[in-house]
């Protein structure tokens, strides 16, 4: 399995673990017809799911509509959201909304290139809007309760979810009244040495980013060094299998970094006890251990995820299930949307940049995209044209009103954000705005309240719900939403 996904998809399920609150709902899943291609070249039809909460519900109040994004449909994101803190104070209605080629949501038979051709950004921005046309204009087709027409409509969502939901309202204005896009990765990096730099970054606020970057160093010399048993010793040392050397240095990235993306709270950093825990009071004369600290981190993340050799094996073995493309499979189309979208490959620094690298030099472009072709053939451009996509999908962002940004301060994807470490890349006007969370991480905000959240992520959620109630108007005024007019950053 890719390495970028089995970060992501071990932060997602951590992500989902955090909230302290449940609110009852069913456990209906409905669906929605829709065309495999909105274009027209396939009209054959499929099945989109969708889940809804309607336990605040009053006749007239907001719909705000979520997608899980590149995971599964469950009721966690119709109930252990902040929109369903929203749908609370307002009235309203929470609908989540499987994505196209993700869960049970399939236009398609398999996962092969040809079926993935249809995974692009208009269909997939299509889909939600043709469900937001039918419930504002026959919503007896899409609700198990009676709904005005028109009724108004807020998308919200964390990291890529984020996309989709800023990108609904620059898109679709008249049919979303605005977006709480939280940790949205909205600007594409073909090569995102940034992502490392903002780990690295963290890392040095808890104090361990020097011998953390030694350790890389020092495994990196025994990877390279072409000596076959220094190389098996260093991955037993690791508790990894024997793969290749560029996968050993994949695998270990994404098993130590696997908590980057967790929620800081007043309980504490994850990246303190799952990181720099392991490689405390260290100074530079004792540098030559940071290799055996790096090791007992990854054993220490590979226990606490309760992961077999064999499900390590799988997961590094970059080469593995080339040719395999049934569905249901997480990876493989995350994979399909990196390498024909908006590329991210998570490399280190160039060298002459001077910048230190937290990550290993065997993990560079071609390692990354070597698969594209293989995976999905030959139409599939390498390397993914990056500018194209920012020209289409981050400038359609430039002037949109009614879009609230919010990125944490410590979060891993900072720079892929429209907050960056060197400012912002838009506008805060037009009933949008832009706030970097002090001391969190990614997509805190968007989460359930609980009582561990920062104070800082408590601002952050006060100042969209103000800005969602200037979106609705006095009707749907959300509750607690007068809040002081300073910043979360």
């Amino acid at each position: 399995m890719h390495m970028y996904l089995i970060a992501s998809i071990i932060s997602t399920l951590l992500f989902q673990l955090v909230a302290s609150i449940a609110i009852d709902s069913s456990n209906t899943t409905y669906s929605f017809t829709q065309p495999v291609d909105h274009l027209g070249n396939n009209k054959r039809q499929w099945s989109q799911r969708y889940m809804i909460n309607s336990t605040f519900y009053r006749s007239g109040g907001p719909i705000f509509m979520i997608t899980p994004g590149e995971t599964q449909l469950s009721n966690y994101y119709t109930d252990n959201v902040h929109l369903a803190s929203l749908a609370q104070s307002t009235g309203g209605m929470v609908v989540a909304v499987e994505h196209r080629f993700y869960g049970q949501s399939n236009p398609m038979p398999d996962l092969s290139g040809a079926s993935l051709a249809y995974l692009t950004i208009d269909n997939v921005l299509e889909d939600f809007a043709s469900i937001i046309r039918a419930l504002k204009t026959d919503p007896s087709s899409v609700f198990p309760v009676a709904v005005p027409k028109n009724s108004q409509v807020v998308f919200g969502g964390g990291s890529y979810a984020g996309n989709i939901a800023a990108w609904m309202r620059a898109k679709y204005p008249d049919l979303v009244e605005g977006a709480w896009a939280s940790s949205a990765v909205v600007y594409g990096r073909l090569k995102n040495y940034q992502y490392d730099q903002s780990f690295g970054h963290h890392l040095n606020k808890l104090g361990c980013g020097k011998c953390f970057a030694q350790a890389v160093k020092d495994l990196d010399g025994i990877l390279l060094s072409n000596d076959k048993q220094r190389i098996i010793d260093a991955q037993q040392k690791f508790g990894i299998p024997q793969l290749n050397t560029a996968d050993s240095a994949a695998l270990v990235a994404a098993l130590v970094s696997s908590a980057a993306n967790d929620p800081i709270t007043l309980a504490g950093d994850p990246m303190n006890y799952a990181v720099c825990s392991y490689f405390a009071d260290q100074t530079d004369s004792h540098l030559s251990s940071c290799l055996d600290r790096y090791a007992s981190a990854t054993n220490a993340a590979i226990e606490r995820m309760g992961l077999l050799p064999n499900m390590l094996l799988i997961m590094g073995n970059s080469s593995l299930g080339l040719d395999y493309t049934a569905l249901d499979q997480v990876s493989r189309t995350w994979y399909y949307q990196m390498c024909a979208w908006f590329g991210g490959w998570q490399v280190p620094p160039p060298k002459s940049t001077g910048l230190t690298a937290y990550r290993s030099q065997l993990l560079n472009l071609d390692y990354w995209q070597q698969n594209c072709q293989k995976k999905f053939g030959t139409k599939i451009r390498i390397p993914v044209d990056v500018d194209k996509y920012n020209n289409e999908w981050f400038d359609v962002l430039r002037g949109a009103s009614n879009i609230y940004y919010t990125t944490g301060e410590l979060e891993i994807w900072r720079d892929s954000t429209v907050a960056t470490t060197t400012g912002n890349l838009l506008k805060s006007d037009r009933g949008s705005r832009i706030v970097v969370i002090r001391g969190a991480n990614h997509g805190q905000d968007i989460q359930l309240e609980s009582e561990l959240d920062l104070d800082s992520v408590k601002d952050a959620r006060r100042i969209g719900n103000r800005l969602v109630s200037r979106w609705l108007g006095s009707k749907s005024k959300p509750r607690n939403s007068s809040i002081s007019s300073r910043d979360c950053n």
